[in-house]
Protein backbone atom coordinates (compact mmCIF):
# COMPACT_ATOMS: atom_id res chain seq x y z
CA UNK A 1 0.00 0.00 0.00
CA UNK A 2 1.06 3.69 -1.01
CA UNK A 3 1.44 6.42 1.11
CA UNK A 4 -0.57 8.99 -1.10
CA UNK A 5 1.22 11.69 -3.02
CA UNK A 6 -0.03 14.71 -4.94
CA UNK A 7 0.95 12.39 -7.87
CA UNK A 8 -1.23 9.65 -6.81
CA UNK A 9 -4.64 12.28 -6.33
CA UNK A 10 -3.99 13.74 -9.49
CA UNK A 11 -7.32 14.23 -11.57
CA UNK A 12 -6.79 12.36 -15.18
CA UNK A 13 -7.52 14.41 -17.72
CA UNK A 14 -8.90 14.02 -21.71
CA UNK A 15 -6.54 15.74 -24.20
CA UNK A 16 -9.90 15.86 -25.86
CA UNK A 17 -13.33 14.87 -25.76
CA UNK A 18 -14.58 11.72 -26.03
CA UNK A 19 -18.19 10.32 -26.44
CA UNK A 20 -19.85 7.17 -27.30
CA UNK A 21 -22.18 7.01 -30.40
CA UNK A 22 -23.33 3.26 -30.49
CA UNK A 23 -24.26 0.09 -28.86
CA UNK A 24 -25.45 -3.60 -29.28
CA UNK A 25 -26.06 -6.35 -27.70
CA UNK A 26 -26.67 -10.03 -27.85
CA UNK A 27 -29.29 -11.24 -25.72
CA UNK A 28 -27.92 -13.19 -22.41
CA UNK A 29 -28.48 -17.44 -21.45
CA UNK A 30 -26.90 -19.57 -19.25
CA UNK A 31 -26.47 -22.09 -22.20
CA UNK A 32 -26.17 -20.86 -25.15
CA UNK A 33 -25.57 -24.39 -27.77
CA UNK A 34 -27.02 -23.00 -31.27
CA UNK A 35 -24.56 -20.15 -31.29
CA UNK A 36 -21.14 -19.76 -31.47
CA UNK A 37 -19.53 -17.21 -29.69
CA UNK A 38 -18.39 -15.15 -33.11
CA UNK A 39 -22.08 -15.18 -33.98
CA UNK A 40 -22.86 -13.60 -31.20
CA UNK A 41 -20.41 -10.94 -31.40
CA UNK A 42 -21.79 -10.22 -35.32
CA UNK A 43 -25.17 -9.63 -33.56
CA UNK A 44 -23.94 -6.94 -31.06
CA UNK A 45 -22.29 -5.57 -33.54
CA UNK A 46 -25.09 -5.82 -36.28
CA UNK A 47 -27.07 -3.69 -33.48
CA UNK A 48 -24.91 -1.19 -32.90
CA UNK A 49 -23.92 -0.85 -36.66
CA UNK A 50 -27.91 -0.70 -37.93
CA UNK A 51 -30.47 0.32 -34.62
CA UNK A 52 -28.55 3.73 -33.62
CA UNK A 53 -29.68 5.97 -35.87
CA UNK A 54 -26.61 6.54 -37.09
CA UNK A 55 -26.01 8.44 -40.50
CA UNK A 56 -24.07 5.80 -42.55
CA UNK A 57 -25.25 3.70 -45.26
CA UNK A 58 -25.49 0.64 -43.56
CA UNK A 59 -22.55 -1.67 -41.49
CA UNK A 60 -19.46 -1.39 -44.11
CA UNK A 61 -19.52 2.47 -44.25
CA UNK A 62 -19.19 2.49 -40.39
CA UNK A 63 -16.65 0.02 -40.67
CA UNK A 64 -14.48 2.39 -42.79
CA UNK A 65 -14.01 5.05 -39.87
CA UNK A 66 -13.48 2.19 -37.04
CA UNK A 67 -9.53 3.14 -36.67
CA UNK A 68 -8.99 0.41 -32.90
CA UNK A 69 -10.45 -2.51 -31.47
CA UNK A 70 -10.46 -3.27 -28.34
CA UNK A 71 -11.64 -7.03 -26.43
CA UNK A 72 -12.46 -8.33 -23.23
CA UNK A 73 -13.07 -11.86 -22.20
CA UNK A 74 -12.26 -12.58 -18.36
CA UNK A 75 -11.06 -16.40 -18.81
CA UNK A 76 -9.65 -18.36 -21.87
CA UNK A 77 -10.27 -21.16 -20.14
CA UNK A 78 -14.43 -21.50 -20.39
CA UNK A 79 -13.81 -21.69 -24.47
CA UNK A 80 -10.92 -23.10 -25.10
CA UNK A 81 -9.27 -20.86 -27.03
CA UNK A 82 -6.58 -18.85 -26.52
CA UNK A 83 -6.30 -15.34 -28.51
CA UNK A 84 -9.82 -14.86 -28.90
CA UNK A 85 -9.80 -11.39 -29.82
CA UNK A 86 -8.03 -12.12 -32.99
CA UNK A 87 -10.97 -14.65 -33.73
CA UNK A 88 -13.81 -11.70 -32.81
CA UNK A 89 -11.99 -9.49 -34.91
CA UNK A 90 -11.58 -11.71 -38.08
CA UNK A 91 -14.87 -12.31 -37.83
CA UNK A 92 -16.03 -8.83 -37.97
CA UNK A 93 -14.33 -7.87 -41.12
CA UNK A 94 -12.03 -5.34 -39.09
CA UNK A 95 -8.75 -6.91 -40.25
CA UNK A 96 -5.92 -5.49 -40.66
CA UNK A 97 -6.69 -2.53 -38.21
CA UNK A 98 -5.02 -2.83 -34.67
CA UNK A 99 -6.49 -4.49 -31.94
CA UNK A 100 -5.91 -5.74 -28.26
CA UNK A 101 -7.31 -8.16 -25.84
CA UNK A 102 -7.83 -7.06 -22.22
CA UNK A 103 -7.94 -9.03 -19.39
CA UNK A 104 -9.20 -7.40 -15.83
CA UNK A 105 -11.80 -10.27 -13.64
CA UNK A 106 -15.06 -9.07 -13.15
CA UNK A 107 -14.04 -5.58 -13.87
CA UNK A 108 -13.00 -6.59 -17.80
CA UNK A 109 -15.33 -4.68 -19.63
CA UNK A 110 -15.06 -1.67 -18.11
CA UNK A 111 -11.83 -2.00 -18.35
CA UNK A 112 -11.57 -2.69 -22.28
CA UNK A 113 -13.84 0.95 -22.22
CA UNK A 114 -11.39 2.59 -20.23
CA UNK A 115 -8.92 1.58 -22.82
CA UNK A 116 -11.13 2.38 -25.75
CA UNK A 117 -11.71 5.62 -24.30
CA UNK A 118 -8.12 6.86 -23.49
CA UNK A 119 -7.34 5.73 -26.92
CA UNK A 120 -9.64 8.50 -28.21
CA UNK A 121 -8.55 10.70 -25.51
CA UNK A 122 -5.05 10.47 -26.39
CA UNK A 123 -5.54 11.24 -29.71
CA UNK A 124 -4.24 7.80 -30.85
CA UNK A 125 -7.74 6.50 -32.26
CA UNK A 126 -11.00 8.72 -33.74
CA UNK A 127 -13.19 5.97 -33.54
CA UNK A 128 -12.57 2.69 -31.63
CA UNK A 129 -15.00 -0.46 -30.67
CA UNK A 130 -14.97 -1.66 -27.31
CA UNK A 131 -16.43 -5.17 -27.01
CA UNK A 132 -16.87 -8.02 -24.21
CA UNK A 133 -17.89 -11.17 -23.80
CA UNK A 134 -17.76 -14.85 -22.07
CA UNK A 135 -18.43 -18.05 -23.06
CA UNK A 136 -19.47 -20.16 -19.37
CA UNK A 137 -21.31 -23.03 -20.57
CA UNK A 138 -18.97 -25.00 -22.04
CA UNK A 139 -18.03 -26.55 -18.78
CA UNK A 140 -20.13 -27.13 -15.56
CA UNK A 141 -21.52 -24.46 -12.62
CA UNK A 142 -18.68 -26.18 -10.59
CA UNK A 143 -15.96 -25.76 -12.74
CA UNK A 144 -16.85 -22.42 -13.95
CA UNK A 145 -16.63 -21.37 -10.48
CA UNK A 146 -13.23 -22.85 -9.94
CA UNK A 147 -11.93 -20.57 -12.84
CA UNK A 148 -13.37 -17.52 -11.27
CA UNK A 149 -11.98 -18.21 -8.14
CA UNK A 150 -8.35 -18.24 -9.46
CA UNK A 151 -9.22 -14.20 -9.38
CA UNK A 152 -8.78 -14.27 -5.79
CA UNK A 153 -5.10 -14.56 -3.90
CA UNK A 154 -4.80 -18.26 -3.96
CA UNK A 155 -2.42 -18.07 -1.47
CA UNK A 156 -4.42 -16.23 0.83
CA UNK A 157 -7.97 -16.86 -0.36
CA UNK A 158 -8.00 -20.64 -1.57
CA UNK A 159 -8.48 -22.26 2.11
CA UNK A 160 -11.50 -19.91 2.50
CA UNK A 161 -13.23 -22.53 -0.26
CA UNK A 162 -12.49 -21.50 -3.55
CA UNK A 163 -15.83 -20.02 -4.24
CA UNK A 164 -16.61 -16.36 -4.66
CA UNK A 165 -19.42 -16.75 -2.43
CA UNK A 166 -17.51 -17.64 -0.05
CA UNK A 167 -15.22 -14.77 0.17
CA UNK A 168 -17.89 -12.18 -0.19
CA UNK A 169 -19.81 -14.47 2.82
CA UNK A 170 -17.20 -13.72 4.93
CA UNK A 171 -17.52 -9.95 4.05
CA UNK A 172 -21.16 -10.21 4.46
CA UNK A 173 -20.95 -11.50 8.28
CA UNK A 174 -18.64 -8.95 8.94
CA UNK A 175 -20.50 -5.84 7.79
CA UNK A 176 -23.29 -7.61 9.27
CA UNK A 177 -22.12 -7.39 12.59
CA UNK A 178 -20.16 -3.83 12.47
CA UNK A 179 -22.87 -2.13 10.66
CA UNK A 180 -25.98 -4.35 10.51
CA UNK A 181 -25.89 -5.28 14.67
CA UNK A 182 -26.81 -8.67 14.12
CA UNK A 183 -30.18 -7.47 13.24
CA UNK A 184 -32.26 -9.32 10.80
CA UNK A 185 -33.63 -6.01 8.84
CA UNK A 186 -30.27 -6.31 7.29
CA UNK A 187 -30.86 -10.06 5.79
CA UNK A 188 -34.03 -8.06 4.65
CA UNK A 189 -32.30 -5.42 3.18
CA UNK A 190 -30.20 -8.01 1.29
CA UNK A 191 -33.00 -9.49 0.13
CA UNK A 192 -35.14 -6.40 -0.97
CA UNK A 193 -32.11 -5.61 -3.69
CA UNK A 194 -32.49 -9.22 -5.11
CA UNK A 195 -36.00 -8.78 -5.79
CA UNK A 196 -35.61 -5.15 -7.03
CA UNK A 197 -32.74 -6.66 -10.09
CA UNK A 198 -34.83 -9.47 -10.67
CA UNK A 199 -38.09 -7.11 -11.12
CA UNK A 200 -36.27 -5.20 -13.57
CA UNK A 201 -34.83 -8.27 -15.79
CA UNK A 202 -38.36 -9.14 -16.07
CA UNK A 203 -38.66 -6.05 -18.33
CA UNK A 204 -35.28 -6.81 -20.19
CA UNK A 205 -35.56 -8.69 -23.34
CA UNK A 206 -32.07 -8.84 -23.21
CA UNK A 207 -31.97 -10.55 -19.48
CA UNK A 208 -31.57 -13.99 -18.41
CA UNK A 209 -33.68 -14.41 -15.92
CA UNK A 210 -37.82 -13.19 -16.26
CA UNK A 211 -39.17 -14.67 -12.83
CA UNK A 212 -40.12 -11.97 -10.37
CA UNK A 213 -39.13 -12.94 -7.15
CA UNK A 214 -40.25 -11.81 -3.53
CA UNK A 215 -38.04 -10.98 0.12
CA UNK A 216 -39.62 -14.47 1.26
CA UNK A 217 -38.33 -16.40 -1.57
CA UNK A 218 -35.35 -14.93 -1.12
CA UNK A 219 -34.64 -16.40 2.29
CA UNK A 220 -36.10 -19.51 1.37
CA UNK A 221 -33.42 -19.96 -1.04
CA UNK A 222 -30.69 -22.62 -0.60
CA UNK A 223 -27.76 -20.81 1.60
CA UNK A 224 -24.41 -20.71 -0.43
CA UNK A 225 -21.99 -19.42 1.84
CA UNK A 226 -23.78 -17.75 5.11
CA UNK A 227 -25.32 -15.77 5.38
CA UNK A 228 -25.52 -15.53 1.10
CA UNK A 229 -28.30 -17.47 -0.19
CA UNK A 230 -28.56 -18.45 -4.10
CA UNK A 231 -30.92 -15.58 -4.99
CA UNK A 232 -28.20 -12.99 -3.48
CA UNK A 233 -25.75 -14.14 -5.89
CA UNK A 234 -25.05 -13.51 -9.81
CA UNK A 235 -25.55 -15.25 -12.52
CA UNK A 236 -23.22 -17.28 -14.92
CA UNK A 237 -23.76 -15.96 -18.57
CA UNK A 238 -22.95 -16.62 -22.35
CA UNK A 239 -23.12 -13.29 -24.77
CA UNK A 240 -21.87 -10.25 -26.08
CA UNK A 241 -22.03 -5.96 -25.76
CA UNK A 242 -20.05 -3.55 -28.29
CA UNK A 243 -19.85 0.39 -27.72
CA UNK A 244 -18.27 2.33 -30.10
CA UNK A 245 -16.18 5.46 -28.73
CA UNK A 246 -15.33 8.38 -31.09
CA UNK A 247 -13.92 12.03 -30.90
CA UNK A 248 -16.14 14.59 -31.06
CA UNK A 249 -15.61 15.47 -34.69
CA UNK A 250 -16.36 11.89 -35.83
CA UNK A 251 -19.17 11.44 -33.63
CA UNK A 252 -21.15 14.06 -34.92
CA UNK A 253 -20.37 12.88 -38.20
CA UNK A 254 -21.66 9.55 -37.27
CA UNK A 255 -24.55 10.39 -34.90
CA UNK A 256 -26.99 13.30 -33.80
CA UNK A 257 -27.17 12.46 -30.43
CA UNK A 258 -23.68 11.21 -28.96
CA UNK A 259 -23.07 11.16 -25.50
CA UNK A 260 -19.82 12.51 -23.03
CA UNK A 261 -17.95 9.36 -21.86
CA UNK A 262 -15.68 9.67 -18.94
CA UNK A 263 -13.66 5.70 -17.80
CA UNK A 264 -11.11 5.84 -14.77
CA UNK A 265 -9.87 2.72 -12.64
CA UNK A 266 -8.87 1.83 -8.90
CA UNK A 267 -7.57 -1.00 -7.60
CA UNK A 268 -6.76 -2.91 -3.98
CA UNK A 269 -4.54 -5.39 -3.32
CA UNK A 270 -6.71 -8.89 -3.43
CA UNK A 271 -5.70 -9.74 0.38
CA UNK A 272 -9.01 -8.71 1.90
CA UNK A 273 -7.65 -10.05 4.97
CA UNK A 274 -4.15 -7.92 5.12
CA UNK A 275 -5.69 -4.27 3.40
CA UNK A 276 -3.89 -1.96 5.56
CA UNK A 277 -5.42 0.88 7.81
CA UNK A 278 -4.47 4.29 5.62
CA UNK A 279 -6.51 7.69 4.71
CA UNK A 280 -8.91 7.31 2.34
CA UNK A 281 -9.68 10.41 -0.22
CA UNK A 282 -12.48 12.04 0.04
CA UNK A 283 -15.68 12.87 -2.48
CA UNK A 284 -15.97 16.47 -3.13
CA UNK A 285 -20.01 16.32 -1.63
CA UNK A 286 -17.75 14.27 2.04
CA UNK A 287 -15.22 17.15 1.87
CA UNK A 288 -17.68 20.00 1.64
CA UNK A 289 -19.52 18.50 4.49
CA UNK A 290 -17.86 18.49 7.98
CA UNK A 291 -20.20 16.40 9.91
CA UNK A 292 -19.37 13.59 7.41
CA UNK A 293 -15.92 14.24 7.88
CA UNK A 294 -16.48 13.74 11.63
CA UNK A 295 -18.11 10.76 11.07
CA UNK A 296 -15.14 9.02 9.18
CA UNK A 297 -12.62 10.38 12.24
CA UNK A 298 -15.04 8.26 14.16
CA UNK A 299 -14.86 4.97 12.16
CA UNK A 300 -11.63 5.02 12.86
CA UNK A 301 -11.97 5.06 17.21
CA UNK A 302 -12.76 2.12 19.37
CA UNK A 303 -16.59 2.64 19.17
CA UNK A 304 -16.78 0.95 16.12
CA UNK A 305 -12.99 -0.11 15.68
CA UNK A 306 -12.97 -1.31 11.83
CA UNK A 307 -10.56 -0.40 9.78
CA UNK A 308 -10.58 1.85 6.34
CA UNK A 309 -10.47 0.41 3.98
CA UNK A 310 -10.90 -2.68 5.20
CA UNK A 311 -13.07 -5.97 4.93
CA UNK A 312 -16.09 -3.79 4.76
CA UNK A 313 -15.69 -1.78 1.89
CA UNK A 314 -13.88 -1.74 -1.99
CA UNK A 315 -11.01 0.94 -1.72
CA UNK A 316 -10.34 0.29 -5.44
CA UNK A 317 -14.21 1.36 -6.20
CA UNK A 318 -13.67 4.66 -4.20
CA UNK A 319 -10.34 5.64 -6.23
CA UNK A 320 -12.40 5.04 -9.62
CA UNK A 321 -14.83 7.36 -8.25
CA UNK A 322 -12.80 10.13 -6.81
CA UNK A 323 -11.05 10.07 -9.75
CA UNK A 324 -14.26 10.45 -11.74
CA UNK A 325 -16.25 12.51 -10.09
CA UNK A 326 -13.65 15.18 -9.53
CA UNK A 327 -12.72 14.73 -13.67
CA UNK A 328 -16.05 15.31 -14.56
CA UNK A 329 -17.76 17.98 -12.48
CA UNK A 330 -19.74 15.27 -10.35
CA UNK A 331 -20.18 17.03 -6.75
CA UNK A 332 -23.50 15.23 -4.83
CA UNK A 333 -24.01 11.70 -7.02
CA UNK A 334 -27.13 11.71 -5.64
CA UNK A 335 -28.03 15.46 -6.58
CA UNK A 336 -26.34 15.17 -10.21
CA UNK A 337 -26.55 11.16 -11.60
CA UNK A 338 -30.23 10.24 -12.79
CA UNK A 339 -29.20 6.45 -12.97
CA UNK A 340 -26.92 4.23 -11.71
CA UNK A 341 -25.54 1.02 -12.73
CA UNK A 342 -23.81 -1.58 -9.92
CA UNK A 343 -21.40 -4.28 -10.01
CA UNK A 344 -24.16 -6.63 -8.21
CA UNK A 345 -22.44 -9.78 -7.95
CA UNK A 346 -23.91 -10.17 -4.24
CA UNK A 347 -26.37 -8.06 -2.74
CA UNK A 348 -23.52 -7.21 0.26
CA UNK A 349 -21.19 -5.99 -2.55
CA UNK A 350 -23.93 -4.16 -4.11
CA UNK A 351 -24.09 -2.61 -0.58
CA UNK A 352 -20.72 -1.84 0.00
CA UNK A 353 -20.31 -0.04 -3.16
CA UNK A 354 -23.24 2.49 -2.31
CA UNK A 355 -20.59 3.72 0.17
CA UNK A 356 -17.71 3.48 -2.00
CA UNK A 357 -18.87 5.45 -4.32
CA UNK A 358 -20.95 8.21 -2.02
CA UNK A 359 -24.48 7.18 -2.43
CA UNK A 360 -24.12 6.90 1.38
CA UNK A 361 -21.61 7.20 3.86
CA UNK A 362 -19.68 4.17 4.70
CA UNK A 363 -21.70 1.83 7.56
CA UNK A 364 -25.03 3.27 6.45
CA UNK A 365 -25.49 2.04 2.75
CA UNK A 366 -28.45 0.07 3.59
CA UNK A 367 -29.98 3.27 4.02
CA UNK A 368 -29.84 3.88 0.39
CA UNK A 369 -32.45 0.89 -0.41
CA UNK A 370 -34.51 1.67 2.68
CA UNK A 371 -35.08 5.22 1.73
CA UNK A 372 -36.07 4.30 -1.56
CA UNK A 373 -33.72 6.29 -3.39
CA UNK A 374 -32.62 3.08 -5.36
CA UNK A 375 -36.31 2.59 -7.05
CA UNK A 376 -37.37 4.09 -9.99
CA UNK A 377 -40.54 3.76 -8.32
CA UNK A 378 -41.18 2.39 -4.90
CA UNK A 379 -42.99 -0.70 -4.78
CA UNK A 380 -46.22 -0.92 -3.03
CA UNK A 381 -45.95 -4.45 -2.06
CA UNK A 382 -46.02 -4.49 1.78
CA UNK A 383 -42.24 -4.17 2.00
CA UNK A 384 -42.38 -0.19 2.12
CA UNK A 385 -44.26 2.18 4.59
CA UNK A 386 -47.32 3.31 2.79
CA UNK A 387 -45.57 6.86 3.02
CA UNK A 388 -42.79 5.68 0.46
CA UNK A 389 -44.52 3.03 -1.59
CA UNK A 390 -45.61 4.50 -5.08
CA UNK A 391 -43.03 7.31 -4.53
CA UNK A 392 -40.38 8.23 -7.84
CA UNK A 393 -36.90 7.12 -6.17
CA UNK A 394 -33.98 9.81 -5.94
CA UNK A 395 -31.76 7.60 -7.38
CA UNK A 396 -33.03 4.08 -9.38
CA UNK A 397 -30.23 1.57 -9.59
CA UNK A 398 -29.47 -1.30 -11.68
CA UNK A 399 -32.68 -0.97 -14.18
CA UNK A 400 -31.31 -3.61 -16.67
CA UNK A 401 -31.53 -5.93 -13.88
CA UNK A 402 -27.87 -6.01 -12.97
CA UNK A 403 -25.91 -9.02 -12.84
CA UNK A 404 -28.46 -10.96 -10.54
CA UNK A 405 -31.52 -10.62 -13.03
CA UNK A 406 -30.56 -9.60 -16.03
CA UNK A 407 -26.46 -11.37 -16.56
CA UNK A 408 -22.61 -11.60 -15.47
CA UNK A 409 -21.07 -13.04 -18.76
CA UNK A 410 -17.81 -11.49 -17.20
CA UNK A 411 -16.05 -10.07 -20.49
CA UNK A 412 -19.50 -8.05 -21.45
CA UNK A 413 -21.03 -7.11 -18.06
CA UNK A 414 -19.24 -3.40 -17.62
CA UNK A 415 -20.42 -2.56 -21.63
CA UNK A 416 -23.67 -4.34 -21.17
CA UNK A 417 -23.82 -1.67 -18.20
CA UNK A 418 -22.80 1.72 -20.57
CA UNK A 419 -25.33 0.00 -22.76
CA UNK A 420 -28.26 0.89 -20.77
CA UNK A 421 -27.17 3.91 -19.73
CA UNK A 422 -26.35 4.88 -23.27
CA UNK A 423 -30.35 3.86 -24.25
CA UNK A 424 -31.72 5.63 -21.14
CA UNK A 425 -29.75 8.81 -22.01
CA UNK A 426 -31.04 8.71 -25.40
CA UNK A 427 -34.46 8.04 -24.50
CA UNK A 428 -34.36 5.17 -26.51
CA UNK A 429 -35.11 2.18 -23.22
CA UNK A 430 -38.49 1.40 -25.13
CA UNK A 431 -37.19 0.36 -28.64
CA UNK A 432 -34.68 -1.44 -27.21
CA UNK A 433 -36.76 -3.32 -24.45
CA UNK A 434 -40.76 -2.87 -25.01
CA UNK A 435 -41.05 -3.72 -28.63
CA UNK A 436 -42.68 -7.19 -29.06
CA UNK A 437 -40.14 -7.66 -32.04
CA UNK A 438 -37.21 -7.20 -30.05
CA UNK A 439 -38.50 -10.37 -27.48
CA UNK A 440 -39.25 -12.05 -30.82
CA UNK A 441 -35.68 -11.92 -31.83
CA UNK A 442 -34.61 -13.55 -28.85
CA UNK A 443 -36.94 -15.78 -29.06
CA UNK A 444 -39.29 -14.76 -25.55
CA UNK A 445 -42.54 -13.62 -24.98
CA UNK A 446 -42.84 -9.86 -23.80
CA UNK A 447 -44.20 -9.56 -20.85
CA UNK A 448 -47.91 -8.22 -20.82
CA UNK A 449 -47.43 -6.36 -17.72
CA UNK A 450 -43.95 -5.09 -18.68
CA UNK A 451 -42.49 -1.91 -16.72
CA UNK A 452 -41.76 0.93 -18.14
CA UNK A 453 -38.53 1.77 -16.69
CA UNK A 454 -37.19 4.87 -19.16
CA UNK A 455 -36.00 7.42 -16.48
CA UNK A 456 -37.70 10.20 -17.39
CA UNK A 457 -35.27 13.38 -18.83
CA UNK A 458 -32.08 11.73 -17.74
CA UNK A 459 -29.24 13.38 -18.08
CA UNK A 460 -26.59 11.21 -16.76
CA UNK A 461 -25.60 8.13 -15.47
CA UNK A 462 -23.08 6.33 -13.91
CA UNK A 463 -21.50 2.45 -14.08
CA UNK A 464 -19.39 0.64 -11.92
CA UNK A 465 -17.69 -2.21 -12.67
CA UNK A 466 -16.11 -4.37 -10.49
CA UNK A 467 -12.93 -7.54 -10.35
CA UNK A 468 -12.49 -10.10 -7.87
CA UNK A 469 -12.96 -9.06 -4.43
CA UNK A 470 -12.65 -5.48 -5.34
CA UNK A 471 -9.13 -5.85 -6.48
CA UNK A 472 -9.15 -3.55 -10.04
CA UNK A 473 -12.66 -1.36 -10.25
CA UNK A 474 -13.70 1.03 -13.34
CA UNK A 475 -15.95 3.95 -12.84
CA UNK A 476 -17.82 5.24 -16.32
CA UNK A 477 -19.97 8.36 -16.20
CA UNK A 478 -21.98 8.91 -19.28
CA UNK A 479 -23.79 12.43 -19.91
CA UNK A 480 -25.90 14.25 -21.96
CA UNK A 481 -23.72 17.07 -24.13
CA UNK A 482 -25.92 19.65 -23.07
CA UNK A 483 -26.40 18.23 -18.83
CA UNK A 484 -22.06 18.63 -18.03
CA UNK A 485 -22.33 19.67 -14.99
CA UNK A 486 -20.36 23.36 -13.80
CA UNK A 487 -17.37 22.69 -11.76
Amino acid sequence: MIKFGPGNLAIPKQMRPVYLVAAGQSDFKKFYPEKKTEELAVEAFRMLALENNLKVDGIQELKEYIHTACYGHFADHFGDQLLGEALIHDRLGLDPMGNVGIKTGGATGGSTLWIASNLIASGYSDCALAMGWERMDEVDTWTGNHYIATAADKDYETELGHIYTGYYALMAQRYWKVFGKGSPAFRRTMSKIAVKNRRHAYSNPFAQTHGKITVEDVEKSPVVADPLRFYDACLMSVGVSAVLVCSEEVAYKLSDKPMRLFVTAGSHTLRTADRRNMDIPLLPHEEADPEIRKYYEKLKGPEVNERYPGFTGFLAARMAAYYAYNMCGIHDPCEDLDLVELHDAFTISDIQTYEDIGLRPYGRGPEYIESGDAYLTVPDDGSFSKKLAGKPGRLPSNLSGGLIGCMHAVGATGIMQVCELFWQLQNRWKYFHARKEMWERFGKTMPKDIENLQVPDAKRGLAISHAGVGSHVTCSILMRPDALPTK
